[in-house]
């Protein structure tokens, strides 16, 4: 393998397999005693599929909907989303921003990992009460298929709760010192006692609370490198503990309905069809076809680079795993050609980031749900804004490599063009079938997703090698972890976006917004500077659950449209995560690349500047968003 693959094996493997990135703890093999929990959750997973896919051949094949099988899965997904959460815990696999405690000496860095783990278990700890109840009182609502109490469903939030509150203990004790847990028990008893004791006054503050918890707060807990799912549910449970009369109970409410909407079962199906692809070579394949066709003009490389880019993310719908597949196959090439390893970071992160858009897209979905935008209309219009920025790009690569090498460089013949294509067909159909079935509204996202994953088996195992049953099983171990994660998250944003808006807020804001001269342009310059920055500091799905509730509304009031507006805040929020020197996605890239972070630094500005140029034009032209709608 590559020096770029065994950079990419000592990453954070939450963040190759789903795009989620942040620099964080080494993967880590789950413990022993959590095997169990393992083989459950990856037979959670295969049913969820199964039943997904049986409900798909009833309904289009035999015109006989299943009317339970939607109430399975949604139960099914629940426990997947809370098994798997514990089982990121386990393994040291929740995201988190590792960017600033990593400047810390050796030893304030052990103290504040010892601390990150014992907010966690405070917060687990304190919440496991209300889960339990939360449980009990599902039971005495009946579901409307099956026929039982609901507690079924509810009863895997005390489990997944109880099962983190261990692992985080155990990973808080693990390696740690008694002087260092001492410490971080009496700083935090503390703290809170102090924040107990001035509570009257807090409450008399009124909405100043908003900055000093859900946004001093949520910071404070990203620099000590606390998972950013515990960031916002630490910060929510502080808010509404000192400065509101609110039950924590309601709490847990908002987070079930946060991470378990029917729309999010498609998450850990295009998860696991990522893991698929990569396992397959399918990614590959396509890469090696383009090459074929355009590697022998000038800049030929870096269009294949952003064409491979543009195909691949519409099959996995993750950009890292995108980046990881594309960089080994492409730089070595490149580097021949005269390419400076820093210029081939910069096209590798901005690329990425143009890709985004392109279905299926994992914050495109999670988008839909949270701000209830159409999928398929995101799906359509998300792949004529990848196109504009590609185009974007593909100029300025140009530019770029006016003075490329291009000794001993020849055309493709025919017959290896040919073979190429055979090869890739199979691979390159499938982003296609994808954004179709959606987008023409044949399927929904979550029954798109299941059918992509078993053709994706099915070519995998008769024309791409196959994957064997250990390899699949530990996917899917992977996958449910992921997800777990990436759920938590969800979860966790959904409970704060919920308090932000009960202070009246988002009326406030409302109200503001529509005083400020300019009108809807003003706003879209508000919105692109609010998402960069979330985008640089917490990545695109917890942005999106936070602020999607505040800010869609107030773009409805003045009259902009839902599918535009999601096209302005999706591009805004990754040109963030690509923005250096905080952007976590572009440290990803160079890690990938095996190139420093300060060298890709000076060569990243111009693609910066070319995005925010294609982010200008989409804001400014709604065309562009809603042409193909």
């Amino acid at each position: 393998m590559t020096a770029a693959n065994n950079t990419i094996e000592q990453m954070d493997e939450a963040s190759l397999l789903a795009g989620l990135e942040g620099v964080s703890q080494q993967p880590q093999s789950g413990s022993v005693w959590m095997r169990p929990v393992e083989a459950i959750a990856a037979a959670l997973l295969t049913a969820i599929i199964g039943l997904l896919l049986a409900g798909v051949i009833s309904r289009y094949v035999f015109s006989l909907p299943i009317v339970w099988i939607d109430e399975v899965a949604s139960i099914s997904f629940l426990w997947l989303a809370m098994l798997g959460a514990a089982m990121a815990v386990d393994r040291g696999e929740h995201l988190r921003l590792t960017l600033f405690v990593g400047m810390l000496p050796e030893r304030v860095q052990a103290f504040c990992n010892t601390a990150a783990m014992l907010l966690v278990a405070l917060f687990l700890g304190v919440m496991l009460r209300p889960a339990y109840e939360y449980a009990i009182e599902e039971s005495y609502i009946t579901s409307a298929a099956l026929n039982i109490p609901m507690s079924f469903r509810a009863a895997a939030l005390p489990v997944g709760v109880g099962l983190m509150l261990v692992m985080a203990l155990a990973n808080a004790l693990r390696g740690s010192t008694l002087k260092r847990i001492v410490v971080s028990v009496v700083v935090i008893a503390a703290v809170t006692g102090l924040l107990w004791l001035i509570g009257p006054s807090l409450k008399q503050l009124g909405n100043w609370n908003i900055p000093i918890f859900l946004v001093g707060f949520v910071a404070l807990f990203l620099v000590l490198g606390v998972p950013i799912a515990f960031c916002f549910g630490l910060s929510t449970l502080a808010f509404l503990s000192f400065t509101t009369s609110v039950p924590v109970f309601v709490m847990i409410g908002r987070m079930d309905e946060g991470m378990s909407s029917i729309i999010l079962l498609s998450v850990p199906i295009f998860v696991l069809l990522g893991c698929v692809l990569d396992a397959t070579g399918m990614g590959k394949a396509i890469v090696e076809v383009l090459a074929s066709l355009l590697g022998h003009v000038r800049a030929g490389m870096s269009y294949v680079l952003l064409g491979s880019m543009f195909l691949v993310s519409g099959i996995s719908g993750s950009k890292v795993s995108d980046m990881a597949t594309v960089a080994p196959a492409l730089f070595p090439e490149m580097k021949r050609r005269g390419h400076k390893p820093p210029e081939m970071i910069a096209l590798l992160a901005t690329g990425a980031a143009m890709a985004e858009t392109v279905p299926p897209s994992i914050v495109l979905i999670v988008l839909g749900s949270a701000a209830g935008v159409s999928i398929a209309g995101l799906f359509t219009s998300g792949f004529a804004i990848a196109m504009v920025l590609l185009l974007i790009l593909a100029i300025l690569a140009r530019w770029k490599s006016r003075h490329e090498s291009m000794a001993g460089v020849k055309r493709a013949s025919l017959p290896m063009i040919k073979k190429a294509f055979l090869v890739a067909a199979p691979a390159l159909v499938l982003p296609f079938i994808i954004r179709t079935a959606v987008g023409e509204g044949i399927a929904t996202a979550t029954e798109v997703s299941t059918i992509a994953v078993l053709y994706a088996m099915i070519i995998g195992a008769t024309l791409y090698g196959g994957i064997k049953l250990s390899k699949l099983y530990s996917m899917l171990v992977e996958t449910a972890a992921l997800s777990g994660a990436i759920l938590m998250i969800l979860g966790a944003a959904s409970a704060m976006a919920w308090a932000l808006t009960q202070t009246g807020f988002a009326a406030q804001l409302v109200a503001s917004v529509q005083e400020l001269p300019g009108g809807w342009m003003t706003f879209m310059g508000v919105t692109i500077i609010i998402f960069m920055v979330l985008g640089c500091v917490l990545e695109g799905l917890p942005a999106i659950v936070l602020m999607a509730p505040i800010m869609f509304p107030v773009a409805r009031s003045l009259g902009i449209n839902d599918i535009h507006y999601s096209m302005v805040v999706v591009t805004a929020m990754n040109i963030g995560l690509m923005t250096p020197p905080i952007g976590i996605g572009f440290y990803i890239a160079c890690k990938i690349g095996n190139v420093s972070p300060d060298a890709a630094m000076k060569a990243i500005w111009p693609y910066i500047g070319a995005l925010m140029i294609g982010l200008l034009v989409i804001a400014a032209v709604p065309y562009f968003s809603t042409v193909f709608l």
